[in-house]
């Protein structure tokens, strides 16, 4: 990514408006009876003949598998009897003989694969035994047979027979996944490398050998094989700084896919390997949906479902049906069912856009508050841009204002749904959601700019914004709080205590606050992968040390509340505990600490996500007024 000054701002390819104040929000068309907590539905995995589709649904309060039909008007969703642990992933089998969900046990990060039918009979665990986390691959065309990689002090790839039970282990190494295998199970694709300096390997599976893709250089992380295994497509920036997709073929890599003004976020291929959908993130983060056809390379959009963010896309097993996920500013994620040969598309069950049903117990507001786009420049001129979002009412400001910082870092605020952004909004308060340096959605040398050392620049975006909102007039400077959650969190932690002063409350939710502590506490394979993005626990001891917040909680002047899930091992609820050790006997420093059982390093029941939306909103509401 690179900046010019007095003019501009360019990314390579897409072309950022010149430096200004966009123009205020307002509220956005809504439904009566909107609800802020109506139920996400996710991961979306239609039946091979199309006639059904099973998801994940919050729609029971807690994330659960449910099944529904796609022909049937008025047909309701059915819940799969899977127990009472959270869903995050549920995908159907080639030949439509079972469902496979991945489950968290007790909300935290560690996973378990089980199968169920379709009708509900012989739900039973098939992998993640022993501790070890689950990660799913594809099916192999036509079967019930499943690439799946167990993790836990190593990976072991395999391909597992559902049906039978039978385990297949194909190969075993560190920071290890297992994508795609061929239908004749000569050939596995896998995915090695940490976090955003990935690749891929093509394994055949006699010898035990294993060759890289001829893509070096950047990060290639999605893939599936094509031509019987002779050819493989693959998600990469190799060549790139915006993500495209490329068909490998021995030594050629030739170039399917690319836009100058937006990057490859995913992509999904039919069962006969003739077709791609092809997920496009828009500079600033609004999706736009293509279809690939794999044998004349022409590619042509397909219609825009009724929302501004996508995901998770997935085809029947005859390619003429794609569902995928939607959301939006006054839409949670649902599911989309579109036909891409005719063009049409509508959301599976329920009109997104009829009146929703407010959920008893929860809050119900008569205004929804689309964001819009800012772009601005850090200390040191690099483009950031972020999404302001300004309260109702009868003022243009300034107004008290939070700061919220992402997760990730590589992940990025889009125009989403976000009830926790409603709710500061309803209390009048603006938001700013940032992506600073590391975001993704921006090219690689976005996201790399925040490695190592490169953190300190993404401290100083933070204040960057702050800069922003007042001289734009849109903060109140003695009213501005920082948030965030994960690597946000430890970002809010990291800027409540480099630049007390700009700061009058902070709320860090399930945050860092000593990479020492976290690299000794996490999951083995988590620690493993970050290296490439926060730097060696024993090479970096030093940088890593002054990159922890927790040896400057001294600085720390701002009212500050502490959120954890108690079963996360992702970042370990003691990095919360420690700073309230360190806060202990400060009372010039106004803290609290919600801690929530049940749950992991992402809150999944609705109950608790509302507990920590209100108490944050309260404190911030509260310390900002």
């Amino acid at each position: 990514m690179t900046a010019e000054l007095g003019g501009a701002t360019t990314l390579p390819g897409p072309v950022v408006p010149a430096l200004a104040v966009p123009p205020p929000g307002g509220p956005a068309p809504m439904p009566p009876g909107w609800s802020p907590t109506t139920c996400d539905s996710w991961s979306p995995s239609p039946a091979p003949d199309g006639g059904r589709v099973v998801f994940v649904s919050d729609l029971s309060g807690a994330p659960r598998v449910w099944v529904r039909d796609t022909r049937t008007v008025g047909a309701g969703p059915t819940l799969l009897p899977t127990g009472d642990e959270p869903v995050a992933r549920v995908t159907w089998s080639p030949d439509g003989a079972w469902i496979v969900y991945v489950s968290n046990p007790g909300g935290a990060p560690r996973a378990e694969a089980w199968a169920i039918r379709p009708d509900g009979s012989d739900n039973h665990q098939i992998a993640g035994f022993d501790g070890t986390t689950v990660l799913l691959g594809d099916w192999v065309p036509g079967s019930s047979r499943l690439a799946v990689t167990e993790t836990g002090a190593t990976a072991c790839a395999m391909v597992l027979d559902v049906a039978t039970g039978a385990r297949h282990e194909l190969c075993t190494g560190e920071m290890l996944y297992l994508l795609d295998v061929t239908a004749d199970g000569s050939r596995a694709l896998l995915r090695r490398g940490p976090r955003s300096a990935r690749w891929l390997e093509v394994l055949d599976v006699a010898t035990g050998k294993a060759e890289p893709l001829p893509l070096t250089g950047g990060n290639t992380d999605r893939g599936w094989f094509a031509d019987g295994g002779a050819t493989v497509l693959a998600r990469t920036d190799a060549n790139s700084d915006l993500a495209t997709l490329v068909a490998v073929t021995g030594g050629e890599v030739v170039e399917l896919a690319r836009r100058p003004d937006a990057e490859l976020e995913d992509f999904a291929v039919t069962q006969d390997r003739s077709a791609v959908a092809l997920l496009w993130n828009r500079y600033g983060g609004v999706s736009e949906l293509a279809l690939l056809d794999l044998a004349t390379r022409e590619q042509r959009a397909l219609p825009s479902p009724a929302g501004d963010v996508f995901e998770g896309c997935a085809f029947a097993g005859d390619g003429r049906l794609l569902a995928l996920v939607v959301q939006s500013a006054i839409q949670p994620r649902t599911i989309w069912l579109l036909d891409p040969a005719l063009g049409e598309g509508h959301a599976l069950g329920d009109d997104p856009t009829a009146p929703a049903t407010p959920v008893p117990g929860e809050p119900s507001w008569p205004v929804v508050i689309a964001p819009q786009l800012c772009d601005l420049r850090s200390g040191d001129g690099l483009a950031i841009s972020g999404w302001l979002y300004r309260p109702d009412g009868d003022h243009d400001g300034p107004w008290p204002t939070v700061i919220s910082l992402h997760g990730g870092p590589e992940w990025q605020w889009r125009p989403g749904h976000n009830p926790l952004f409603q709710a500061l909004l309803a209390r009048g308060l603006a938001v700013f959601a940032p992506n600073v340096r590391g975001s993704t959605g921006f090219g690689r040398s976005f996201v790399d700019a925040d490695n190592r050392a490169g953190r300190y620049g993404a401290i100083a975006d933070v204040a960057a914004c702050v800069e922003y909102l007042v001289s734009s007039g849109i903060a109140d400077p003695d009213r501005i709080g920082c948030i965030g959650r994960s690597y946000g969190g430890y970002l809010t932690l990291a800027a409540l205590t480099t630049f007390p002063e700009l700061f009058a409350a902070g709320v860090s939710e399930c945050g860092m606050s000593d990479f020492a502590s976290f690299y000794e506490r996490t999951e083995p394979w988590i620690a493993a992968a970050a290296v490439s993005k926060y730097g060696h626990p024993e090479h970096d001891r030093e940088l890593l040390r002054d990159l922890s917040p927790l040896h400057r909680m001294d600085r720390l002047r701002a009212p500050l509340l502490l959120v954890h899930g108690a079963n996360d091992t992702n970042v370990p609820v003691y990095e919360s505990e420690q700073v309230l050790e360190a806060l202990r006997g400060r009372d010039d420093v106004p803290h609290d600490y919600l801690l929530l059982p049940g749950e992991g390093h992402d809150f999944l029941a609705r109950t608790s996500r509302w507990t920590a939306i209100d108490a944050t909103a309260q404190w911030l509401s509260t310390h900002l007024s």
